[in-house]
């Protein structure tokens, strides 16, 4: 990369099921206020700002206007993000490696406990000719999905069952994931039928919660903090949008987004050089799929990584310690955000009961969910 961008400063709120005493614009609040403390600025000292909105999610168009007040982006030049936090962090660096900016803060937020009808709201991504006429809940496609992972031999039943196991436990450890329980693979493969081979515990439910980033140049980093986090790449990407026409059996769009991810960090032996990953795991063989898209593992071998240990908070190549949205909960456009800010706990080594071991150097993939095959990828690291 040319040049260097940092993420200096980092607040967050709690992510849980509802939140219904507190507005979005509350929650964005509280984790600005938590960045900016933590570096000691204030808003007139922030050149631009990134915020990161769906419409569809909050109810009224170009909703993400909405977030100027709340971090302090009032007479500023903001940018705005329909998609992913990772998109998101990725115009932040890109702003900042213009020259023009050297204090860019990036927001997310998820306020899904508003929504009460999210499969209405999901399938407006299907395809308005083809797909959406049949009125199908939008999980039929995680169905479809899942079904082609194991006829190919990929992983087994029980193996995308223990990710549920893995990572409901892991957020047992996280004090701000929503969704941390004790289950075992027969609570998995004996819940709710949704579409079969997808029971209702192989799939993340949705969360509320906020993020904000403050990204610092070089040159300013050091006097903000003694701790920077380095963006060493970003990448993105997406494949077909229709269901008729995508590869069903790879993630094609975090592959590529890994690649442009790893030649930007200049990592060429991604599951050498990776101490740790954040994948999105909101459909449960989605993160056996994401970690061999992205590298890390031979196809096929995922699930026996899983199986001998190698992806727990304890194994050679942790993934999705925080808990994963199946723990911490289904943030859709913060999705990307929540899995950075772990990367930033971890890298800084302030994780608390969850820390990883010589954590150096880690790896944020998020997919848009179902039915998108839109993908994005962060490399972060401490030196």
């Amino acid at each position: 990369m040319i040049g260097k961008v940092a993420i200096t400063g980092l607040g967050y709120t709690e992510f849980s099921a509802t939140s219904p005493g507190t507005s979005f614009r509350e929650l964005t609040y509280e984790a600005a206020v938590k960045a900016y403390n933590e570096v000691g600025i204030e808003p007139k000292d922030i050149d631009t700002f990134v915020c990161t909105s769906e419409d569809f999610c909050e109810g009224y168009s170009i909703s993400d206007e909405y977030c100027n007040d709340q971090v302090g982006g009032i007479l500023k030049p903001v940018q705005t993000i329909t998609g992913d936090a990772i998109h998101s962090l990725a115009t932040g660096v890109m702003l900042v490696l213009t020259g023009g900016f050297d204090i860019v803060v990036v927001q997310a937020l998820s306020k899904l406990s508003n929504m009460k009808t999210v499969p209405n709201l999901v399938n407006f991504a299907l395809d308005p000719v083809l797909n959406r006429p049949l009125d199908e809940h939008y999980s039929f496609v995680s169905g479809l999905g899942m079904n082609r992972f194991l006829h190919d031999g990929k992983a087994t039943r029980e193996q995308c069952a223990q990710v549920v196991v893995k990572n409901r436990a892991n957020a047992l450890s996280n004090p701000v994931a929503a969704y941390g329980a004790d289950l075992t693979v027969d609570n998995v493969l004996d819940s709710e039928p949704v579409s079969l081979p997808v029971r209702l515990l192989d799939l993340a439910q949705v969360a509320d919660g906020a993020i904000v980033f403050v990204l610092a140049s070089e040159k300013v980093t050091g006097s903000l903090t003694d701790n920077p986090i380095w963006i060493k790449g970003v990448g993105w990407s997406s494949d077909s949008p229709s269901l008729e026409s995508r590869d069903w059996g790879n993630s094609v769009a975090t592959r590529l987004a890994g690649d442009m991810a790893y030649k930007m960090a200049g990592v060429r032996y991604p599951a050498k050089e990776i101490d740790l990953a954040e994948v999105t795991d909101e459909v449960s063989y989605k993160e056996l799929e994401h970690i061999e898209a992205l590298r890390l593992f031979e196809p096929g071998r995922a699930g026996l990584a899983l199986e001998d240990g190698r992806t727990t908070s304890e194994g050679d190549l942790p993934v999705n310690v925080s808990g994963g949205d199946l723990g911490v909960g289904h943030l859709f456009e913060a999705a990307g955000a929540q899995k950075v800010m772990e990367l930033v706990l971890q890298l800084r080594g302030t994780a608390g009961s969850r820390q990883v071991a010589d954590a150096h150097k880690g790896l944020a993939q998020v997919w848009r969910g179902e039915p998108t095959t839109s993908a994005a990828v962060a490399v972060l690291a401490n030196q």
